[in-house]
């Protein structure tokens, strides 16, 4: 009876371990890659956004990433090349230097 507790136990042990690492890869696959497939390039205003993100270019994605969450709650991809999504992230880095004296 002993025998057959301890091999339920370690069978149990076993599909929650494998359980476990399966629901961490497929975070890791969904974070391995380029968030953005397209970016938004017609010019809006900065009040609009509620929020900014930078993503560098690394191993994940050979582009840089500039992600907005609107007011409304939406999230868009901006195109980092454009010279007016280039001044928003200036004026939100000068904003978060500000608050952070």
């Amino acid at each position: 009876m002993t025998s057959k507790l301890a091999v339920a136990l370690l069978a149990a042990f076993m599909l929650s371990a494998a359980l476990c690492e399966a629901a961490v890869l497929s975070r890791m696959g969904a974070e391995l890659r380029c968030q953005c497939i397209k970016t938004h390039s017609a010019r809006f205003s900065p009040k609009y956004i509620k929020e900014l993100r930078v993503i560098e270019s690394g191993p994940h994605c050979p582009n840089s990433e500039i992600i907005v969450k609107l007011l409304k709650g939406t999230e868009v991809c901006l195109d980092p090349k454009e010279k007016w999504v280039q001044t928003i992230v200036q004026v939100f880095l000068k904003r978060a230097e500000k608050q952070g004296q």
